[in-house]
């Protein structure tokens, strides 16, 4: 499923909050760090990758300087290693040459990742076409980071509006529509979210795939501990009451950097299909914003497909097929040329049984040490959240059947050492024969009190299992971005990149922008 043209909407601010549906399309990916592979490597190979890779990152205008640099200090090491009659690493020994591999792939990973904010931005004002003024119009008037700013110290944009100066009535919406604040708990208005949301929400550029975000799952996305009322907006069709938009917030308490925020998490922001060219979009943040407001919060998290005014990070969507046979029949994926569909579902199959030690399903009893582990894991990224008591870990990581689904390592002496979950997220299939939906699971929240050395080689036994778990549920296809430590897994456990990207926003917060791997953030 492509989603190349997911930029080109009516009006991208319709579609902020719409994050692209996933697909499959360079799953088909070699993994590059065969021990194989690299025994035929001399470390001059090593080096001569770097450069070559460098001379692609060189195409970005902002980055020959670095890129230029990087050559000299590869050359430089070459003619050392030539001076001396010797070479970094020995060629005989395969272990440090995949060590140098390593190494080297993760200096060219790491500068990807700082160019890819750049070049989405780039690529974004490039596109100079009046709908896109217009967005960019409606944000130079909002408290967030310009493309051209340059952040020199972190903190919000604009001061704390006092109480007395909040405006207390909702901003008005044309004639034929009005303000409608939903009760998740009434099944009936439940039932108008999901079908919104259903059928107006993400839906790929070929119109056959459609996320399916469950009630069960609306509810455990929108009412977490301490959850406002207020901060689920509707607005209906004054004479028919029908709905046709939606936006929500949640709280959270998040860490940016050194400083801790408590924020609303904005989300499912949605307008109906037919109502594109009412702007409805921009009056519904305003909304949300002034109900922030008198909730005496002023900062908010958002996270889009699309490039607007300005992300503090961006991730790339990685997938890893479960049910190969089912992703080509929907065309959610595709047949390599030179791979056959047996071939295929051999190289995904997954082994029938988990292998780690003292793996279970989490508990109640689990709460408070899963807590203390997730905090602790979390202190080594940039952009967390902060899980503040057991009911908020209740709430979004103890199993919820058809929602979440989370595991513990329980050494012996009842010690929790790790976990992890995920998260069911399927899409509807349109117009097929035979199959009806994707049923797809995104990875959720994980921790390890592994020491650093041994994380890489812990989470990949961690993640394989979360593989085998998910193909026990029947779980076609397992979705994650490359946030937190997930790159070091991704390549071993044949993880494809795919087409999508999520933008992460930070409302009237300014800082520094980061990499993916410092994101520890994972919005639904």
């Amino acid at each position: 499923m492509n989603n190349d043209k997911k930029n080109e909407i009516t009006n991208p601010l319709e579609d902020i909050e719409q994050k692209t549906p996933n697909s499959l399309e360079d799953i088909e990916q070699k993994t590059p760090n065969s021990l194989d592979d690299i025994e035929q490597k001399t470390p001059g190979d090593i080096e001569q990758e770097i450069t070559n890779s460098l001379g692609d990152i060189e195409n970005s205008a902002v980055d020959k300087l670095l890129a230029k640099q990087a050559k000299k200090n590869a050359k430089r090491a070459q003619k050392k290693a030539a001076k001396n009659g010797t070479s970094a690493v020995a060629t005989d020994d395969p272990v440090k040459l995949a060590a140098k591999q390593v190494e080297l792939e993760e200096r060219v990973r790491s500068l990807v990742n700082q160019l890819a904010i750049r070049e989405a931005l780039a690529s974004s004002s490039s596109t100079n076409t009046e709908k896109d003024s217009g967005v960019h119009k409606f944000w130079s008037t909002q408290p967030v980071i310009q493309n051209d700013d340059v952040v020199e110290k972190d903190g919000p944009i604009e001061p704390n509006t006092p109480h007395d100066e909040i405006r207390k009535e909702p901003y008005g919406l044309p004639k034929e529509f009005e303000w409608s604040t939903m009760e998740l708990n009434n099944p009936e208005e439940l039932t108008e979210i999901y079908t919104l949301l259903t059928n107006n929400y993400v839906e790929d550029d070929d119109a056959m795939f459609r996320f399916d975000y469950s009630e069960k799952f609306l509810k455990w996305a929108l009412q977490p501990p301490g959850y406002k009322k207020v901060w689920h907006v509707g607005v209906r069709v004054a004479s028919t009451k029908k709905l046709v938009a939606f936006i929500s917030g949640i709280p959270a308490d998040i860490r940016i950097y050194e400083s801790r925020q408590h924020l609303v998490e904005i989300n499912f922001l949605c307008v109906h299909k037919k109502l594109r060219n009412k702007r409805l979009a921009p009056v519904l943040i305003k909304e949300i914003t002034r109900r922030s407001h008198l909730e005496g919060i002023f900062q908010a998290v958002y996270t889009a497909g699309v490039v607007l005014p300005k992300p503090i990070s961006r991730a790339r969507y990685y997938h890893r097929s479960l049910n190969p046979k089912k992703l080509i029949d929907t065309n959610f994926s595709r047949l390599p040329n030179n791979m056959t569909l047996t071939r295929m579902i051999k190289k995904y199959k997954v082994p029938e049984e988990t292998s780690t030690a003292g793996l279970r399903p989490m508990k109640s009893k689990d709460v408070p040490k899963v807590r203390v582990l997730l905090n602790e894991y979390m202190s080594k990224f940039n952009f967390v959240p902060i899980f503040k008591n057991d009911e908020e870990i209740r709430h979004w990581i103890l199993p919820k059947e058809g929602v979440v689904w989370s595991y513990v390592v329980e050494a012996p002496g009842k010690h929790i050492t790790d976990f992890f979950s995920f998260y069911s997220l399927p899409s509807t299939v349109i117009g097929h024969p035979v199959h009806k939906a994707i049923d797809a699971v995104y990875l959720f929240y994980y921790a390890t009190n592994q020491k650093e050395h041994a994380v890489k080689e812990r989470l990949q036994q961690l993640m394989k299992d979360a593989l085998i778990l998910a193909k026990l549920q029947k779980i076609d296809v397992f979705n994650c971005l490359d946030l937190m430590e997930n790159t070091l897994f991704l390549d071993e456990l044949k993880f494809g990149p795919g087409d999508g990207y999520l933008n992460y926003y930070m409302f009237n917060w300014r800082c520094k922008d980061m990499e993916s791997s410092k994101v520890g953030v994972v919005m639904l």
